[in-house]
């Protein structure tokens, strides 16, 4: 009886009877190595086949017992890497015989420092603001541009074999973090002015983390308030909408004026200047001759006004005025020397003091030709 053998899990050569294909997000495209590069590293490290493209092991021999495996496992690492990549790169990756060819191609090509990469990610992180985005969306843009400068720029560390006890690389690594804390909040709205005023107080200033869960608080107490106000508002609406149906229902619309009542028959539509319970109906034809009657009645009570004036005692003459009037027209010849003054005085007294001329013209009786 043969006993099969269990396989060697933990060895490199061991391929899952399964195996998935190892695919990374997002695909190279020459402008991300960096960071495809690590998580490219991180996949083959999980399948235990990262030693097929680091140079750490060499390629069996001819007569080696494990070329036919090792050749297994090289295509299957190749047709990961060629997956992972975009298809124009894609391209020129299927002409490699190995894996570890693929994989040094890659590293020859994008894995070169970019200044101008550089360059364009900082002045995007300094110039990233927030806008109509909300917290999250803001923070995950700003969080993958730094994982990108990173990758162009990583921080050193320290290689020596005893590692350095100082406290240098650590402020380093707090400017650093510094930096970032406050290009985060710098992007943010005027509305959280009060947050970003109190954590750049802080010291020292909290992680990275703290401070994006400081904003999202404060952004829930925005949302918060500003539901408050909005259901305020749609309850005023409601109760402005409720007393124009009613008043639609009274028989006006919402948009005019109600109508008109008179206060002195109590209907509506027009007012009590107007109102023919109080003034009557207008006729017209009716209406010309009282028109004249009132104009021929006012002039006859303005002569009667004329003839009490002129009969009224106010408006006689004295005597003494009327001696040197009747003196003077004797000496112009229009009055006879022989006229007695009683008669003339009486005739001169029944006179309005305001028509003299008509007086002189219609009551004197003289044999002179002339008139006045």
């Amino acid at each position: 009886m043969v006993r099969e053998t269990q396989p060697d899990t933990e060895s490199m050569f061991y391929v899952h009877p399964s195996p998935n294909s190892v695919l990374v997000t997002p695909l190279l495209d020459g402008s991300n190595y960096l960071a495809w590069n690590r998580s490219m590293i991180r996949a083959l490290g999980a399948k235990n086949k990262l030693k097929f493209v680091d140079g750490s092991m060499e390629i069996p021999d001819g007569d080696d017992l494990n070329l036919s495996v090792w050749e297994r496992c090289n295509h299957l690492i190749q047709s990961w890497i060629i997956n992972s990549v975009s298809p124009q790169i894609a391209q020129k990756l299927v002409f490699h015989e190995t894996a570890i060819e693929a994989w040094l191609d890659l590293k020859e090509c994008f894995a070169k420092a970019d200044r101008i990469r550089i360059a364009t990610l900082g002045s995007t992180i300094n110039n990233l603001k927030q806008g109509s985005k909300s917290v999250l969306e803001s923070f995950t843009e700003m969080r993958t541009l730094w994982e990108n400068l990173n990758s162009h720029r990583p921080m050193p560390h320290c290689t020596c074999p005893h590692p350095c006890r100082c406290a240098a690389m650590r402020e380093a690594r707090n400017f650093h973090i510094e930096d970032q804390i406050i290009q985060f909040l710098t992007g943010m709205n005027d509305k959280f002015a009060v947050i970003k005023t109190q954590v750049l107080m802080m010291d020292p200033l909290p992680s990275i983390n703290r401070v994006y869960a400081l904003v999202i608080q404060e952004e829930s107490n925005n949302n918060f308030v500003a539901s408050s106000v909005d259901e305020q508002i749609s309850l005023v609406n409601a109760s402005d909408s409720r007393n124009r149906s009613q008043g639609r229902g009274r028989g006006y619309s919402s948009g005019s004026k109600p109508p008109r009542q008179c206060s002195f028959c109590g209907t509506s539509n027009h007012t009590v200047d107007y109102c023919y319970a109080k003034h009557g109906h207008l006729n017209f034809q009716k209406q010309a001759p009282s028109v004249n009657a009132s104009s021929s009645s006012e002039n006859n009570e303005a002569a009667s006004r004329s003839n009490t004036g002129a009969s009224s005692p106010s408006a006689n003459i004295s005597q003494e005025k009327y001696d040197q009037l009747v003196s003077l027209l004797q000496q112009v010849n229009l009055l006879p020397s022989s006229s007695t003054p009683s008669a003339s005085a009486n005739h001169v007294n029944s006179s309005s003091v305001s028509g003299i001329l008509s007086i002189f013209s219609c009551s004197i009786s003289s044999k002179s030709d002339i008139w006045l």
